[in-house]
């Protein structure tokens, strides 16, 4: 059985899901997706399966009822993956931002290298972003400084979605105490990876925004972020995170 499964979690993204699927299933290396779809009222889901006759054992749908947030579908994903036995769990997006050719560098640096968490960095060699507006960019990377000085971790790109684990990690990770949904989601499973002693490796990646469809960004994502992470380090000192 393949090792690997990239999860890709949609709302909406009727546009861009054929498109990442056939571009991540392309790949030298062999792996396999997993669509977790929100119920997309543009019928995401139905060309999902449809090109589940296409590539038949590689290609899997979970279909939510509602739609309830990323980082809730990345959880579904992740115990989903590990019910069935992956080793190296992938998150990614729908929208072409993250580069599926970068997918076998995050997997060379867990499978060869010895990261249990391999990041998909945009900031850990400068700023390598393609397409954003400046104010974008600056609120990315200075939510990274900010995590930095609250929680400790030596991370440049703590909200990047690009990223694999070894199961090891979301095995040791409760996963049923994840409970932010957006930017926040990222930082606090870097976190509890971080809290578990587990090696993070950052991996340079150039990211370019969607041209396809439309960002699933709000102001109540960057409210749940700035004080998600005040949050998680005082659960932390007090040893209940």
């Amino acid at each position: 059985m393949n090792n690997c499964i990239v999860i890709i979690p949609t709302y909406n993204e009727i546009e861009n899901v054929e498109s990442i699927i056939r571009a991540v299933l392309s790949q030298h290396k062999h792996f396999h997706v997993l669509i977790v779809d929100d119920n997309s009222p543009d019928h995401t889901a139905d060309k999902v399966r449809l090109l589940q006759t296409e590539f038949e054992g590689r290609l899997f749908l979970e279909n939510r009822k509602e739609k309830s947030g990323l980082g809730t579908a990345y959880v579904h994903g992740f115990k989903w993956a590990l019910a069935n036995n992956y080793e190296f769990i992938f998150e990614m997006d729908a929208d072409f931002s993250h580069n599926p050719n970068d997918l076998e560098k995050l997997y060379n640096a867990c499978h060869f290298g010895d990261a249990d968490l391999a990041i998909g960095s945009r900031y850990v060699t400068g700023v390598n972003v393609v397409n954003w507006p400046l104010n974008r960019v600056l609120l990315s990377y200075f939510a990274s400084v900010y995590v930095r000085m609250i929680t400790g971790m030596q991370i440049h790109d703590a909200t990047a979605g690009f990223v694999c684990y070894k199961r090891e990690v979301l095995e040791k990770i409760n996963l049923d105490k994840i409970k932010f949904v957006g930017y926040a989601f990222q930082i606090e499973m870097k976190y509890r990876t971080f809290s578990h002693n587990f090696k993070i490796t950052e991996v340079p990646i150039i990211f370019t925004d969607r041209t396809k469809g439309q960002s699933k960004m709000s102001n109540s994502i960057i409210v749940e972020a700035v004080f998600g992470v005040i949050s998680l380090r005082l659960k932390k000192l007090i040893n209940r995170l």
